[in-house]
């Protein structure tokens, strides 16, 4: 998801005082940033529930259709924090855009993460898959509490589904690209799991801590500097693997290339970007079913309505 108007100058890190801990902080939460996710929103709450998040920190960029319904409607009033976000703002003396997601975890941190041990920064159309263990937290045992932990994308593309196909995100498509670190950059990328109480600076795909500065551990806790993460030695998926589901089918890549971006780029040079980026996918790819294999083994529930067995998502359309 691309989200907020954003330009080459724009203010994309914040430096922050970290929050005090509440006396009983526990537990994880994510901060996500939505606009109109009604399509696939639920599947995404119902998995990250079953895997042990606390609370949901959702920002909305102004949807449209029934995405804030839906957040209403699944989660407790007790799991979730919505918060209206809509809107640009510019630092006015350096005349740059702040980046809204960016500020939208910051405030995140500073106002609710005080009373969690962990607060991750992904996206709707990104899930957080344990190898190890049940939950997200059982599977970030082996990084020994390090405040800062760095997860490389792992990129789905079409699995040769040229229409939507009926049935969850997570197991129609089991095609990725058979490794997260490319020569590509613009194909390597990160999501972040920290401890909220030790943030300095936010951004959207790295943070420093106090005590460790740039200082980031994978999930098995092999420890680098934001820079050293791009070295193959830090790639793991051992125990906790972050899914990023891209392009989804052709039909549905088609039409997100047709809405346009919030960046400042024409919608030629977003077309050459997002078919060079699935080609890069595409061009080495390895099924892994291991989503599947874990929505089956822990009987999870991805919506209200009876869903397709696990066996059926590789279907292709």
């Amino acid at each position: 998801m691309r989200w907020f108007g954003k330009s080459k100058s724009g203010i994309k890190a914040l430096t922050i005082t970290p929050p005090q801990p509440a006396p009983e902080r526990h537990g994880i939460a994510i901060a996500l940033c939505v606009k109109n996710e009604a399509s696939y929103i639920e599947e995404w709450l119902r998995f990250h529930r079953a895997v042990g998040v606390r609370h949901f920190v959702v920002y909305d960029n102004g949807s449209t259709d029934e995405t804030c319904a839906i957040l209403r409607d699944v989660l407790s009033p007790g799991e979730l924090t919505l918060m209206p976000w809509a809107g640009r703002v510019v630092a006015t003396k350096a005349d740059q855009l702040i980046d809204g997601q960016v500020l939208a975890h910051a405030h995140a941190i500073l106002n609710f993460g005080g009373n969690f041990k962990r607060m991750a920064f992904v996206d709707a159309d990104e899930f957080l898959l344990p190898r190890k263990g049940a939950t997200i937290e059982e599977a970030l045992a082996a990084t020994g509490g390090f405040p800062n932990v760095s997860l490389p994308w792992h990129m789905f593309g079409t699995s040769g589904h040229k229409r939507r196909p009926d049935g969850p995100v997570t197991l129609n498509y089991t095609w990725r690209g058979a490794e997260p670190i490319s020569n590509q950059e613009h194909s390597t990328n990160f999501k972040c799991i920290v401890d909220p109480c030790e943030v300095v600076e936010v951004t959207i795909h790295q943070f420093k801590t106090r005590q460790f500065g740039d200082a980031t551990v994978n999930d098995a806790g092999f420890r680098t500097s934001r820079d050293g993460r791009k070295d193959r030695k830090f790639y793991s998926n051992a125990f906790l693997q972050l899914n990023h589901y891209y392009s989804k089918s052709e039909e549905e890549m088609m039409a997100k290339m047709a809405r346009g971006s919030n960046y400042a780029v024409s919608a030629e040079r977003l077309e050459e970007k997002m078919r060079t980026t699935l080609g890069n996918i595409q061009q080495a790819e390895t099924e892994d079913r291991s989503m599947l294999d874990f929505i089956a083994a822990h009987g999870i529930r991805l919506s209200s309505a009876r869903q397709p067995c696990p066996s059926a998502g590789a279907a292709t359309s």
